[in-house]
């Protein structure tokens, strides 16, 4: 939260923030604004320069853990499509076919939080955020050898998207990451599809 009496600066706008006893400031090189100390804010709390650009977000190590992690259902559910007999099988790409609902849905969800966090409020962010979901809930009532295929799809789509949005919004460092997750994902998904 913003110490009382700061100076914030957003797309163009500037706004003080309270009254009172605040942290030491620093000044932006590229403004006259003064902004907070980038250690006193959340990554995703530091304030804009007028351009619309802001500072380096790099990932958590926690979130690459539990990003890395979040592959498993993928994997497992590739291999077990691959391995169980018929009688389960689908049962298997069902529960295959929900995660990845689940995970798209989550990709959509941050483009939520982005659109909430903007200075300037834009009905695209929010408008993007619900189509995965929708999209993935489709694809999970369909017949699995078409629903995968759309799921893989829809894991590319997500990252095009990530990859034009997040360096406005200096989350340019998670693209690594969203990538090597979405390769898995979705090859993943075609496996699984291919065996049905």
């Amino acid at each position: 939260m913003p110490a009382p009496g700061r100076r914030l600066h957003a797309a163009g706008a500037t706004a003080t923030i309270g009254v009172g006893v605040g942290l030491p400031s620093t000044q932006c090189p590229e403004c006259t604004v003064s902004t907070l100390p980038p250690t006193s804010l959340h990554p995703l709390d530091a304030p804009q320069h007028p351009g619309g650009r802001t500072p380096l977000t790099p990932p958590n190590p926690v979130a690459l853990r539990l990003g890395y992690l979040g592959l498993l259902p993928f994997v497992l559910g590739a291999l077990l499509s691959l391995l169980v007999r018929e009688e389960a099988h689908p049962y298997v790409v069902l529960a295959l076919a929900g995660y990845a609902a689940v995970i798209i849905s989550f990709l959509g969800g941050i483009h939520w939080g982005l659109g909430m966090r903007a200075s300037v409020p834009s009905p695209t962010p929010f408008a993007w955020a619900v189509v995965p979901s929708l999209l993935a809930w489709v694809a999970v009532v369909m017949p699995a050898y078409a629903g995968l295929v759309i799921d893989g799809l829809l894991l590319i789509v997500c990252y095009l998207v990530d990859r034009r949005s997040y360096p406005a919004h200096g989350l340019s460092a998670w693209l690594t990451l969203r990538f090597r997750l979405t390769v898995v994902a979705t090859l993943s998904c075609f496996v699984a599809a291919a065996r049905i």
